[in-house]
């Protein structure tokens, strides 16, 4: 067995903190932290994936009303021991170009493009992490034969749980956390065809 990487090795005993993130500059490009632990990927980005991330990040900017921003692949801090990374954020911090994470109380809405490899965590982990840390809107996004379904839920404060409010397949319109209408089935789709 090949020994691990000093920058691999937890800084204390009781593993990683989210401000440990920002000091690995050795750890691949997508590292997250659940629970204290770094989880990587590793995997190949498949075409579908990227796309979808990019045409969804594309579409909310242009619908995005003032005081909100969009971005991709940014890390939430959640707490001190968890920091993922959801393919979009929308959230209500200022633009600040040295930003490398967001605050769980700046986020509006966390977007997970599901991935084989991250299908566990997106449906379970994060679903119950981001209710947790009362981040009003969560959208798991599936890959169907048909195209992209879209399963939405809101936060419900008082059990601090995600209840979902539907499942959208063709086309997307949500009231919150802004007007949003999204024609699901040209997102991944090339022009012309």
């Amino acid at each position: 067995m090949t020994a691990l990487p000093d920058w691999m090795q937890p800084p204390r005993e009781e593993g990683w903190f989210a401000e440990d993130l920002d000091h690995l500059p050795e750890a691949p490009r997508h590292t997250e932290l659940i629970d204290g632990a770094l989880v990587f990927m590793m995997s190949p980005q498949r075409s579908w994936h990227g796309r979808l991330v990019t045409a969804l990040t594309v579409a909310l900017e242009q619908q995005a009303p003032e005081g909100f921003e969009v971005e991709r692949e940014m890390t939430v801090r959640l707490d001190a021991r968890n920091r993922p990374e959801p393919d979009v954020v929308v959230a209500t911090a200022p633009y600040e170009e040295d930003r490398t994470w967001f605050a769980a109380d700046q986020v509006r809405l966390g977007i997970e493009v599901v991935s084989p490899e991250s299908a566990h965590r997106d449906r379970t982990v994060k679903l119950r992490k981001y209710a947790e840390a009362a981040i009003p809107h969560y959208w798991r996004v599936e890959k169907e034969d048909e195209g992209p379904a879209v399963h939405v839920y809101e936060l419900d404060a008082p059990t601090s749980t995600y209840v979902p409010v539907g499942i959208f397949r063709e086309k997307l319109i949500r009231p919150t956390p802004f007007p949003i209408e999204l024609d699901l089935l040209s997102l991944v789709r090339r022009p012309g065809t």
